[in-house]
């Protein structure tokens, strides 16, 4: 039985549990495929590269905002708290960032079920902070925040 982060020798598919893949052999042939979302298109799971896309341009906006309170000074450390609000917010009641909504992302419950709700947009928030789990992800493209908050960030267009 793998652990649930895997190991970086055997790569991502050692978070699949045996029997958990696809038909084939215990081989999923594309992302999410395990967890019933489709190949491509609306509800397919969306690309490290979007993620990352959409989390600069929330960065982005975040700095901007702090920076209309702190003027004339620099926001520093005021645009992870104004990130830190508008993603939770964001998130918990809408189910996508400013920046998801821009590349045509949103964060869905990997259960299903339509909203995100406050105490998963909080623990998946705080879990993006050191960095680390939103930089190690599994043959699903699940980042470890997402799976440890039970969500996964998929394509509305």
């Amino acid at each position: 039985m793998s652990r649930w982060t895997g190991s970086w020798l055997s790569g991502p598919d050692s978070v699949l549990e045996p029997g958990e893949g696809a038909n084939d052999g215990g081989q999923q042939r594309w992302r999410g495929e395990r967890h019933g979302f489709p190949q491509d298109g609306p509800g397919s799971i969306a690309s490290i590269g979007r993620r990352t896309a959409a989390i600069l341009v929330d960065f982005l906006l975040s700095a901007g905002v702090a920076a209309v309170f702190t003027r004339p000074e620099l926001p520093q450390n005021w645009s992870l708290l104004a990130w830190f609000v508008i993603t939770v917010v964001a998130v918990a009641f809408f189910g996508f960032t400013p920046g998801h909504a821009l590349l045509g992302l949103r964060v869905a419950r990997i259960d299903g079920k339509q909203y995100v709700h406050l105490p998963r947009a909080l623990l998946r928030t705080i879990l993006i902070f050191p960095l680390i789990p939103a930089l190690v992800w599994d043959s699903d493209g699940r980042c470890l925040h997402d799976k440890a908050a039970g969500t996964v960030v998929v394509k509305v267009r």
